[in-house]
């Protein structure tokens, strides 16, 4: 999954009572079930669907947490004032409002044998709750933070080309197209193709 799906952009400023951490096993919960409702719907026909995939991505989620893998992290923003209501908590008592993960992935040269190796952004959600209040814009700049700190200067993402809103957020951060990843088969299909967007952070 990535972060090409419907998630909206959030092009607000920032709220003060956000906070950006790392995530923890007991927010896998929490993290699985903004991913599902921004990524899959509970209604139509594949309604019935939505508990398997919300548990799989529950599962996906544990097993990178736990595995801690180097180069990896899931962030997380955290309601600070939140006001218990039907919300889900983690079991610390925290609304988790968005979640993004970034990790270092290897890409082969064809011409030279070698690899490089490059930070790629994926899994940006909001809940619908907390949508359109600065959130995702804090966790891409707090991942553009963990970048750097890796000794990093570039960042790629993918989105889909009828993303508007997250296309809007994401060349507003300076983002700039790389490629174009389209298939014959999505055009074949009218399926919307996938943009590779770069950003050099300085």
């Amino acid at each position: 999954m990535s972060s090409t799906d419907r998630q909206p952009a959030e092009d607000r400023q920032s709220n003060s009572y956000l906070q950006i951490r790392a995530a923890q096993l007991e927010d896998v919960s929490a993290i699985a079930e903004i991913l599902a409702d921004s990524f899959h719907s509970k209604v139509g026909m594949l309604g019935w669907a939505y508990p398997l995939l919300r548990l799989g991505i529950y599962e996906d989620v544990r097993n990178r947490l736990h595995t801690g893998a180097f180069h990896h992290v899931c962030l997380v923003a955290v309601n600070g004032t939140a006001i218990e209501t039907a919300e889900k908590f983690c079991s610390s008592g925290e609304l988790l409002v968005g979640t993004l993960e970034i990790a270092v992935r290897p890409s082969s040269i064809p011409w030279g044998g070698n690899y490089l190796r490059y930070p790629y952004l994926s899994n940006l959600a909001v809940r619908s709750s907390s949508r359109r209040q600065g959130v995702a814009l804090q966790l891409l700049l707090s991942c553009e933070r963990v970048v750097l700190d890796w000794g990093f200067h570039d960042i790629y993402l993918h989105v889909l080309e009828n993303n508007y809103q997250a296309r809007q957020l994401y060349f507003k951060l300076g983002y700039q197209l790389h490629q174009i990843d389209g298939s014959w088969s999505n055009r074949i299909l009218g399926r919307p193709q996938q943009i590779l967007l770069h950003k050099h952070l300085p």
